[in-house]
């Protein structure tokens, strides 16, 4: 493997080199913080927007109806007795104070005119040209838009006058204080929101890079982390407690892994150093006659030990591969197990085992491997063999149980019992409790290996319980 594939191998895509240089990803404070301020921000805007174009426009359509207000109090100032309209000398003063009452601009102007449309009075003084212009905003040219009110003057019933109000269109609805106003609301707004997501996904952020930081810990060979977070969320609080349970569990397997290193090599040895010594000891003349032909079987056991050990092994290796394969049968499930239980007491004949059956009436087929279902009884009746209680002679129950869809055979015995710390590790690869390695030699797969071969058929393999009294292991199959 050249350079480049081992990089890619020990190298997050996070952290490679671009063509660009070094990318490298953003982390979720800063991503969700500046995505939710631009976000926030345009929302902001937009209302803020709204906001005003309304308030402008109601604020125009207030002036204008102001404006008709203040043309209707000029209309009944105005008074005409003899038929000719008379404008009063305080107009100009009773205009000042309504304007200032209604808070108008400067830019407001006010003709009064005859029917004929000659202007009586201005406000302020204007021109005979911008008179014309004022009253038809056709001849404009150049100008801002403006708004024309006019208020009819009438006597008796007759219009014979009226009150012209000329004002910008687009003249502000709003003062300098309303803008300063709506920037310091909207700036606040966007920064309370900005400030809380950024309280929130720093909060979120600080347990998940602790977390990440520990993955590299482990990544690195550094499997006794120290994860202590204590975090409020329900969701973080199970992804803390998740990645620190696996974490223990991958310290706990790198223990075992050297542990059983050790113990495969140590009961490989054993057996090879036995035979080597025995071998020798017939070779060099150091026993001769029966007591050599002794040595020389006593050999031929430990070879045969050896060698069950390594298929143990290799079946194991060649399984978990995916290179067995399992056949789908139709099997008479009660006749299967009885012989298999058969073949298997003959050779423990000379033992005080006691086996009883509790199979159900009538015919139980299964769809499986005959040969791996015997491989999975008889690993489980051997272990119930090894599990034996010196007090009292082994007995082994044989069950046959139907349910929906499924078919389960129980093996139970009364020996001694699995301590309850080795139950959760009972079908890990290569763990054997400290009293089974006294008692026999293993390499630690028979139940692993017959689970593997239970899952491969549809089934599975259980410790239904344990105790000092027995222990019941439970095979599902299909029905």
């Amino acid at each position: 493997m050249d350079r480049r594939k081992n990089q890619n191998l020990t190298t997050p895509r996070w952290l490679e080199k671009g063509s660009a240089g070094e990318r490298r990803a953003t982390s979720i404070l800063t991503y969700w913080t500046l995505r939710y301020f631009l976000i926030l921000f345009a929302a902001l805007a937009i209302i803020v927007g709204v906001a005003l174009y309304g308030i402008r426009e109601t604020a125009m359509e207030n002036r204008s109806r102001t404006a008709a207000m203040l043309g209707q109090e000029v209309a009944d100032r105005v008074e005409a007795p003899s038929g000719s309209l008379t404008i009063p000398e305080n107009l100009n003063r009773i205009l000042d104070q309504r304007m200032e009452l209604f808070n108008m601009n400067l830019d407001v102007c006010l003709l009064v005119t005859d029917l004929q449309g000659n202007a009586l009075f201005t406000r302020p003084q204007m021109t005979e040209r911008q008179i014309q212009e004022k009253l038809n905003p056709s001849l404009r040219s150049g100008e801002p838009e403006y708004q024309l009110i006019k208020t009819p003057i009438m006597q008796n019933g007759q219009e014979i006058g009226g009150v012209y109000i000329s004002q910008f269109r687009k003249t502000p609805a709003y003062s300098s204080r309303e803008l300063i106003l709506f920037a310091a609301v909207f700036g606040a707004l966007a920064l309370s929101g900005w400030f809380t997501i950024y309280l929130l996904s720093r909060k979120l952020s600080r347990p998940i890079r602790r977390v990440a930081e520990s993955a590299r810990q482990i990544r690195s060979g550094h499997y006794d982390v120290n994860l202590e977070i204590e975090t409020g969320e329900r969701e973080l609080g199970e992804l803390v407690d998740s990645f620190r349970g696996m974490a223990g569990r991958l310290n706990q397997l790198e223990e075992w892994r050297e542990l059983s290193l050790a113990g495969v090599t140590h009961e490989l040895k054993t057996p090879v150093t036995s035979i080597k010594g025995l071998v020798m000891a017939v070779r060099d003349n150091v026993v001769n006659g029966e007591e050599a032909k002794e040595f020389l079987d006593i050999a031929l056991q430990e070879s045969d030990r050896m060698e069950r050990m390594i298929a143990d092994l290799l079946d194991y290796n060649a399984f978990s591969s995916g290179n067995v394969s399992v056949r789908r049968d139709r099997i008479d499930l009660k006749l299967l197990v009885s012989e298999i239980v058969y073949q298997w007491k003959l050779p423990h004949e000379c033992d005080s085992i006691n086996i009883v059956y509790d199979f159900p009436e009538g015919l139980i087929y299964t769809t499986g491997d005959a040969m791996r279902i015997q491989q999975i009884v008889v690993n489980l009746l051997n272990n119930g063999q090894q599990a034996a209680h010196p007090d009292r002679p082994l007995c082994l129950q044989i069950t046959i149980r139907e349910s929906v869809g499924r078919i389960e055979v129980q093996i139970a015995d009364n020996g001694a019992g699995i301590p309850e710390q080795d139950r959760d590790y009972i079908f890990d690869r290569f763990f054997r409790s400290e009293e089974k390695k006294r008692r026999a030699r293993g390499l630690g797969l028979g139940l692993t290996y017959s689970r593997l071969l239970a899952r491969a058929q549809g089934g599975e393999l259980l410790l239904r319980s344990s105790s000092p009294s027995g222990t019941t292991f439970s095979l599902e199959l299909p029905q």
